[in-house]
């Protein structure tokens, strides 16, 4: 799919990463989201192909693998601790409840009508329905910020005050907020012993230190901000400037002009994931007599077929085909030029292909 074909080592804490854990790991915050590897890949008991990290363990979900969805999610730790309690877990952690009365009250499913639901609501905050719990303030905005519906899923409690901070339990985890902002509980961690998961350092080996500049194969053309700004990898399209940005967290990296599908092929709108990468692609397809896209593949009856040679650097990130990629042909970014896809100069799309690992959200808008 075109993850990347390095395996690192993380020398604090003594694991490997490689492939897919090692890609959503990169886009998704690394370190500084989901804290280092505490394993190596492992089978887990429901199934899935998994990687602990200090603050959550990932798995690769092949139910997602032909949808827009990310096809890596962190598995229900925030349930299994909860299950747990009544049965005596009690995390080593700082974090741990000190009231089992106020954590079981937080649990109970909130009625829509209920006053304490308007209150979060009128504060911007949401209610999650099927679970009965709201999502506000700055555990909003962090899981809004953090894809926390794909990753963390829903909420299992109400937020509800813990020594001086305040803590929620969704699906894949705990948040908490405090002083220093927000950030996952180190539950992957506490629950590692609990669940059987050998987190026995390895020998590194020949195996090259992590270093977030090895994915990089040329260097960014504009350079802008910090290469090791904490934060999600996502780029940004605005088909208005027909430009592009490149960031991470809230750290502009790199920008550039770009061209975009020019009607009746308008790239599509909406907050999508790289799900595909190829270092090069022969593009082929089928318009009609109004240049409208029309097929791939087998020719339509009155088609009229293109197909451009060895395009750079591709970077599929939605379901209509649509890529961000070099293009050879033209320099004339700036204006849009394209059948759908998002036209980027030689040299940035060479840059981005080794900085946007799968997984990382791509935003379109107009």
């Amino acid at each position: 799919m075109g993850q990347a074909e390095l395996q690192v080592y993380v020398e604090a804490i003594g694991h490997s990463l490689r492939g897919l854990f090692l890609d959503y790991w990169r886009a998704n915050g690394a370190a500084a989201v989901y804290g280092d590897p505490i394993s190596e890949p492992f089978a887990a008991p429901n199934g899935y192909y998994s990687q602990a990290f200090e603050r959550g363990i990932f798995q690769y979900r092949p139910e997602f693998l032909y949808t827009a969805d990310p096809i890596v999610r962190l598995m229900p730790l925030g349930e299994l601790a909860l299950q747990d309690r009544p049965a005596g877990f009690r995390p080593a952690g700082w974090w741990g409840m000190d009231s089992d009365a106020r954590l079981v009250a937080a649990q109970r499913p909130l009625d829509p009508m209920d006053e304490a639901v308007a209150r979060v609501l009128a504060a911007g905050g949401v209610f999650v329905e099927a679970m009965g719990h709201t999502i506000g303030g700055e555990i909003l905005a962090w899981y809004t910020f953090n894809e926390g519906a794909f990753y963390l899923g829903a909420p299992l409690t109400e937020p509800l005050a813990d020594r001086g901070r305040t803590v929620q339990y969704f699906e894949g985890g705990l948040l908490q907020a405090g002083k220093d902002g927000v950030a996952l509980a180190p539950l992957a961690a506490e629950l590692a012993p609990r669940l059987g998961i050998d987190t026995t350092p390895i020998a590194r080996g020949d195996l090259p230190p992590y270093d977030e500049l090895l994915f990089w194969t040329v260097d960014t053309p504009n350079p802008l901000g910090d290469p090791y700004a904490p934060g999600p990898k996502w780029i940004e399209v605005s088909l208005a400037e027909q430009r592009l940005w490149a960031y991470q967290g809230d750290t502009t990296i790199s920008s550039t002009l770009v061209s975009t599908g020019i009607e009746p092929n308008g790239t599509d709108l909406g907050l999508f994931h790289v799900r595909l990468k190829f270092p090069v692609q022969d593009m082929q397809g089928f318009t009609d007599a109004t240049g409208e896209v029309v097929g791939f593949g087998d020719a339509p009856p009155g088609a009229i077929p293109y197909e451009v040679k060895a395009i750079p650097h591709v970077v599929y990130f939605n379901m209509e085909a649509e890529a961000l990629h070099g293009a050879y042909w033209h320099s004339n970014f700036g204006q849009q030029m394209s059948h759908g896809c998002i036209n980027l100069p030689l040299d940035f799309a060479a840059w981005l292909y080794g900085w946007a690992p799968l997984g990382t959200g791509v935003w379109v808008h107009d």
